[in-house]
């Protein structure tokens, strides 16, 4: 399996305008090698193969002398960047690839090979820049691939090495209705599950948000490519990096906990892009983030060999009883609880819709019936 290992790099200044020189360049290439291939698709009806470009750039060094000075792995690794991107357009039909600019908030270079990891001292060595400082808090072990250095907009460096450690992808175990749990996402509480049990919502956005809105107005009002403006932009990324590291946490924490405790999880596809048009909820649900946390779900379901069962986005999880199947068509999403008019049982909105969340995934598997 792959797994990716993340740490934080200490850079001299040196290496560190090493770091940007290599940024730029890859930047460069990347621009260049998509300039190329939306020309000849104009001219020609053909588009150039990242292998055609990858000797192109031979040539591209003799015009700019600088790109010499950065390691030529990385420049090639910028041409398949780009030939992913392209890939992920044609697949997915959407998200053409765009120009890199140097003021996107993320920087990154990648070394897909010659590099060195020193788990004794703390180093890690780059081609062209030498050894770093770096905390290696986790050892791994198996083959290393590509690894990718990245600084964010607070100006802290990263360094992540994909690594195969030559297992095989578990086989995905048995699983009963004993052994599943419903899920239902929402932002009152963040999930609750079958069981009744609910996890109260974080809400870390909305907790920051009046400092962060003090912030953006003291930036707005600097002069712009003002020495001052740009303090002022620190001050708000560093605001957004803590929002992230606590939501990534709580996500994580809580992933690994439900992936430990079942050996499937039943969850509803939403439509949240569409969701998103609504602007009354829109900053709530990208508080919530719910994609990136079911991703991590699926992929540590991957790696522990659990299973993730998907209903579609039209079941009317909320509307049925789940005693009686009585439909409640006049439910609206201020009702947080009703009674079935059948059997009477009293309901809670996000109960109910869990469970009936687990009954339609197993129904679909042939393990439960309605």
């Amino acid at each position: 399996m792959l797994k990716a290992y993340k740490y934080r790099i200490y850079p001299t200044k040196e290496q560190e305008d090493s770091f940007f020189q290599h940024f730029g360049s890859c930047r460069f290439v990347y621009n260049w090698a998509l300039e190329n291939k939306i020309k000849s698709y104009e001219q020609d009806g053909k588009s150039v193969s990242r292998f055609t470009l990858n000797t192109m750039i031979r040539k591209l060094k003799d015009e700019h002398e600088w790109l010499k000075d950065v390691n030529s792995q990385s420049l090639q690794g910028a041409t398949l960047n780009l030939e992913n991107a392209f890939t992920k357009f044609f697949r997915e039909k959407k998200g053409f690839p765009t120009f890199k600019s140097k003021k996107n908030p993320v920087q990154s270079f990648s070394v897909p090979q010659f590099y060195e990891v020193d788990f004794d001292n703390n180093k890690v060595k780059l081609p062209k820049i030498g050894w770093i400082k770096t905390k290696l808090h986790r050892k791994f072990t198996g083959i290393e691939k590509t690894a990718t250095v990245s600084r964010t907009p607070t100006g802290k460096y990263y360094i992540s090495i994909l690594v195969d450690d030559e297992q095989e992808t578990p086989v995905k175990s048995l699983f009963s209705e004993e052994v599943t749990v419903g899920i239902d996402v929402g932002i009152k509480d963040f999930a609750v599950l079958s069981n009744c049990e609910k996890i109260e919502n974080p809400k870390y956005l909305k907790s920051s948000i009046q400092r962060l809105n003090v912030l953006q107005r003291r930036m707005s009002k600097k002069q712009k490519g003002s020495k001052n403006r740009a303090k002022a932009r620190f001050a708000v990324s560093r605001i957004h990096e803590r929002i992230s590291n606590q939501r990534n946490d709580f996500q994580h924490k809580l992933s690994s906990k439900l992936i430990g405790e079942n050996q499937a999880l039943a969850l509803e596809t939403l439509n949240v892009n569409g969701m998103l048009k609504n602007h009354c909820l829109a900053q709530a649900i990208n508080d919530a983030s719910w994609s990136s946390f079911v991703t991590k779900l699926e992929y540590k379901a991957e790696w522990y060999g659990k299973t993730v069962l998907r209903i579609g986005r039209f079941e009317p999880s909320s509307k049925i009883c789940n005693m009686c199947g009585y439909y409640n068509k006049n439910l609206t999403l201020a009702d947080r609880e009703w009674e079935c008019p059948d059997c009477k049982t009293n309901h809670d909105r996000d109960i109910n819709a869990a469970i009936n969340i687990k009954k339609f995934a197993l129904n679909k598997q042939n393990l439960i019936g309605i």
